[in-house]
């Protein structure tokens, strides 16, 4: 114990002199932890977050296995063999969100599922969702957020109530311009290799530009605004000399038939 107080003692002492946003007081252990917390808080509460039953359905989480297994072996994602990538779906027709906690715990509702149109889309998303885990977004914004001095006691074990109410708000973690344009970056990058178009993710905004919303869904956030995000994930797919064209078979019939499947 006398060397892990040590340990932190000497990151606050070489974090004094960091700007905002360069700090990440979690080890990712500490991550995996509060991603743990966090999935097992939502998976206590099935009224807010009706997760659907993997023995119930294994033919739809094997499809979305398969998607997530994918974009891990793309040989891209910097942490793989560092955190768990769970996957859950939530039942819930009516919310077009995903997330995902620190740790790789990832959570996709079945409306997104639903208002998707092709294999894609959903890759972009999920990839996007992971690379906010993969790069750690989560708990460095976390360090700014509750400042170093409770985080130190958290991740000491000295303040459980503090790392409940902490683990509860990572549900609708709000990220910054930096951060979004980061994970869609990733999100092209992890696709890139695979049999999904890289620029999938800008599916989903074109969908919301032709919908006329004023503001896309809280997890993709409001900034940059979905035209600029359009722009910047087809850029980059362009910079990586990206595939374009998808594999038709997964991208639209075995995708439509996937979600037709969702109860």
């Amino acid at each position: 114990m006398k060397k892990v107080i040590l340990s932190y003692f000497v990151a606050l002492t070489l974090f004094a002199g960091c700007k905002k946003g360069d700090i990440n007081l979690f080890t990712l252990e500490d991550d995996k932890k509060l991603g743990q917390q966090t999935r097992d808080q939502i998976l206590a509460d099935p009224t807010t977050y009706p997760v659907l039953n993997r023995s119930q359905y294994p033919t739809q989480y094997a499809y979305m296995d398969a998607m997530r297994d994918r974009i891990l072996n793309s040989g891209k994602v910097q942490h793989k063999d560092d955190f768990d990538w769970e996957l859950y779906i939530i039942k819930d027709d009516n919310t077009q969100n995903a997330f995902c906690t620190p740790g790789g715990y990832i959570f996709v509702y079945s409306g997104l599922i639903k208002y998707l149109d092709n294999a894609s889309s959903l890759a972009g998303v999920i990839g996007h969702e992971m690379g906010h885990a993969d790069h750690r977004h989560s708990t460095t914004q976390m360090t700014e957020q509750y400042g170093i001095q409770t985080l130190l006691d958290v991740v000491l074990g000295n303040n459980q109530n503090q790392l409940t109410q902490i683990a509860s708000s990572l549900v609708n973690l709000s990220f910054s311009r930096a951060d979004e344009k980061d994970a869609d970056a990733q999100s092209v990058t992890y696709l890139c290799p695979t049999i999904y178009r890289a620029n999938g993710a800008q599916d989903f905004f074109q969908k919301i530009i032709a919908s006329g919303a004023s503001q896309p869904p809280a997890f993709l956030s409001t900034h940059p605004n979905p035209d600029n995000r359009v722009q910047n994930i087809n850029s980059k797919s362009t910079e990586l000399g990206c595939n374009s064209v998808p594999t038709t078979n997964v991208e639209t019939t075995e995708y439509v038939a996937f979600k037709n499947s969702l109860p």
